[in-house]
């Protein structure tokens, strides 16, 4: 089946069958690698993008359903070299260690934060309760979405080192 997909800004055409998940075609055809693959249940979000500005976990979701539509995955946060805020501020913050599920946690945060710019921390938990990490307790990660908000916000850097000095509290 053909199919035309907007992926990060750019479009393409590709020969599917119709059983193909969103996922593996980013990750086959397209070598958008950034989008992981832990569990093909939905359960760990790993492999969530944005179909139309909203985060959908991309190894449920058939690629012919992405049909027309357009697709934003982790690759499409950076532009022309620079670090999008929430990628600085998930380095920053430490809000990673082995960073398997990093992408999705990015796409995820990005999702939340065009939604509300200024989540409270149970609004951030809440927005990435779909996705798991078993790496870190999630406190940097809570730590870097309310930063990258910030930045977004254009907050001064004063106000951002002190949330970075005071963290986000304990689960």
């Amino acid at each position: 089946m053909k199919i035309r997909v907007k992926v990060n800004g750019r479009w393409y055409e590709s020969d599917v069958e119709p059983r193909t998940l969103l996922a593996y075609w980013l990750r086959e055809d397209l070598k958008l690698t950034g989008t992981h693959i832990g569990c093909d249940t939905t359960s760990c979000g790993a492999c969530t993008v944005l179909l139309d500005g909203k985060a959908v976990k991309s190894c449920t979701v058939l690629a012919v359903q992405a049909n027309g539509r357009e697709v934003m995955t982790v690759e499409g946060l950076e532009r022309n070299g620079q670090l999008h805020p929430l990628q600085s501020a998930f380095w920053e913050c430490h809000a990673l260690q082995c960073g398997y599920c990093t992408p999705g946690m990015l796409m995820a945060s990005y999702a939340l934060l065009q939604e509300n710019p200024n989540p409270t921390e149970e609004e951030i938990r809440e927005g990435l309760s779909g996705n798991i990490c078993r790496c870190t307790g999630y406190m940097n990660i809570v730590k870097a979405v309310q930063t990258a908000a910030r930045k977004m916000s254009g907050e001064s850097q004063e106000a951002l080192e002190e949330v970075a000095a005071n963290g986000a509290s304990a689960d």
